[in-house]
């Protein structure tokens, strides 16, 4: 199946019904009063994440949504019935945002996550509502209110703690097969993977990470080279990014380090976060270079020619030769973030208690002192809070 990550939808929320105009019309009660009812309120969309799904593919084919309309008010005061409510499913990791203005409006982020994006209209008044004591038979009613339009642009970007980039044919589909339960295609011509696939690492029965597989970058990406820059959108919300690079390439005249500083351009170009988000280098094939020495001379000479790097690792995606050492550095650095901002959270958690606790509280004697009145029912109200204006 074809992977899409944008689709343009129309939304359109469920008009209110309208209130009735009628009269109480019984045995022996032939001049009743207004007993119109009002009109129901208009079905409302929602948008919900759904972790069972992968693709928009389900909205490029149907684009326009529309929820129930109320029912209209009938007499006796029967109230029409709320139109049903729409709930459109969606991946997780969906950004929904107005087509005009291009402010978002829902970030699916979650997995069961429910956001209302078009409010249904109000239901009309029905002619009970406006009778007065000067005017015992009011005709006037209140027509349903139309509910919300919107055109919206939906943007998926996968939820993954790690993204792998680099050069088409530097090994990454092999490299997530290696690591993890992915089985993306591998083939030895550029561009074999034409879509973002996920892959889950586990490091332990109760610590893993998703890792997400992109398509490869070329120089002039950003320019719509090869597949041009599209999916580097599936990589803004990782922790850390893989720089997946060939040590060994097969075409004599192919330079690693300019290839290399090339896909690190193209992120700039892309988005300037990219590039400050911590980043590792992941030397791949050593498997083709079998003299242990002329490895470690082609290994020091890209790291003296590419710069400075905050880490690198050596391995062969292909024997999963040093794959593990990565996978467990990985998670490290996660649980480390983790764990920093759950003390983050407990902290702010611990603020509020604190604050709550510290906010001064009536006394005894204060309260003796509200003045309390009775109401015809016999209820009491309290005058300070003004509850019954």
């Amino acid at each position: 199946m074809k992977f899409f990550d944008e689709a343009r939808i129309e939304i359109i929320a469920g008009d209110g019904g309208n209130g009735a105009s009628t009269f109480r019309r019984e045995k022996y009660i032939p001049m009743g009063g207004p007993d119109g009812g009002d009109g129901g309120k208009g079905g409302d969309v929602y948008a919900v994440a759904d972790r069972n799904l992968n693709t928009l593919i389900d909205f490029r084919f149907k684009r326009t949504f529309v929820a129930e309309r109320g029912e209209n008010g009938r007499g006796a005061d029967c109230y029409g019935k709320g139109g049903s409510d729409v709930d459109l499913r969606m991946p997780v990791g969906t950004i929904i945002t107005l087509q005009e203005t291009g402010e978002t409006i829902a970030d699916l982020d979650v997995d069961g996550k429910r956001v209302l994006i078009g409010q249904g209209g109000r239901g009309g008044l029905g002619n009970l509502h406006f009778k007065t004591s000067t005017n015992r038979a009011p005709r006037k009613k209140t027509m349903g209110v139309e509910g919300e339009r919107k055109s919206l642009y939906l943007e998926l970007k996968v939820l993954a703690d790690v993204g792998l980039l680099g050069m088409p044919n530097a090994g990454k589909s092999t490299f997530i097969r290696a690591v993890s339960s992915a089985k993306p295609k591998v083939a030895d011509y550029p561009f074999t993977t034409l879509a973002p696939n996920l892959g889950v690492v586990r490091t332990s029965e109760n610590r893993s990470f998703v890792i997400a597989d992109i398509p490869g970058l070329i120089e002039g990406a950003a320019d719509g080279a090869g597949l041009g820059h599209q999916f580097l959108r599936h990589l803004q919300r990782t922790h850390i990014l893989l720089h997946i690079v060939d040590i060994a390439p097969f075409d004599p005249d192919a330079d690693p380090v300019h290839d290399a500083h090339a896909i690190v351009e193209e992120l700039r170009k892309y988005d300037e976060e990219l590039v400050n988000k911590r980043r590792w280098l992941v030397l791949n094939k050593l498997d083709l270079i079998p003299d242990e020495e002329e490895r470690k001379e082609r290994v020091a000479a890209f790291l003296d020619a590419y710069g400075p790097v905050e880490r690198h690792f050596e391995v062969s995606a292909i024997s999963r030769t040093g794959c593990q050492e990565v996978v467990f550095a990985i998670q490290d650095v996660l649980d480390a973030e983790k764990a920093i901002a759950q003390a983050a959270e407990d902290a702010a958690a611990l603020e509020a208690a604190a604050r709550a606790a510290a906010e001064p509280k009536a006394t005894p004697e204060e309260e003796e002192d509200i003045d309390y009145d009775e109401t015809e029912d016999g209820e009491e109200t309290d005058n300070d809070e003004n509850l019954n204006p």
